[in-house]
């Protein structure tokens, strides 16, 4: 497959959002992990992420947004916990926390195990939050790597074979913290972490108390 290769300061856009709305797929860097990513209203595209990765449909992908202004595109906040997504983005967003929330029905099925919620986190670098932004703020993403292998931190870290199978790429370095995210799961009254990564338990308690 040939790809276009980005650099960052030669970033074409309006071609990165023609691209990915015609169902073309982008690994980009964020300020965790390289990713790789689609647009939501793309099923196509969705399901060449999955195939890249050679991940099966099990394995949810998340939404990363480039405002808070997009989640209430795609996610229900419960009422209860409508103080605690406002305390928890404040302080951690932009950065390194995945927020898991009951998700609307522009989520497709196919991205989310066809599971009743979705991961959302906006991340903390100008350069992804640009690229989300350019294809209307919500960007369906995972690890840019097939399942099982080392997860890439900078651009020289993707696999060759991961590159081959992805229309655009986007050369943005080394993620600055090259750690996943934490994700916490407040899609019900029972608050959750799933994962423990860039933020440790201990400073969400400092934010929400403890859970």
């Amino acid at each position: 497959m040939k790809n276009i290769l980005f650099h960052r300061e030669n970033m074409d856009l309006q071609l990165i959002k023609d691209k990915l709305n015609s169902g073309e797929i982008i690994i980009y860097p964020t300020d965790t992990v390289y990713g790789v990513g689609a647009t939501i209203e793309s099923l196509e595209g969705i399901e060449k992420i999955y195939k890249a990765k050679e991940r099966n449909f099990s394995s949810p992908l998340i939404a990363l947004v480039s405002d808070i202004k997009h989640i209430d595109k795609i996610a229900m906040v419960r009422e209860e916990n409508r103080d605690l997504l406002k305390k928890l983005g404040e302080k951690f967003w932009p950065g390194g926390l995945t927020i898991i929330l009951e998700k609307k029905d522009i989520v497709p099925g196919i991205m989310v195990s066809n599971g009743k919620t979705v991961g959302v986190r906006m991340p903390n670098l100008d350069i992804s939050l640009e690229i989300i932004e350019a294809v209307g703020g919500i960007m369906p993403t995972t690890s840019a790597n097939i399942s099982g292998e080392k997860t890439p931190r900078s651009y020289e870290e993707l696999s060759e074979k991961f590159k081959e199978r992805v229309e655009i790429l986007v050369d943005g370095g080394k993620s600055p913290l090259g750690l996943e995210s934490t994700i916490i799961d407040i899609s019900t009254s029972q608050i959750k972490i799933l994962r423990e990564g860039a933020i440790k338990k201990e400073e969400i308690e400092k934010v929400i108390g403890k859970f």
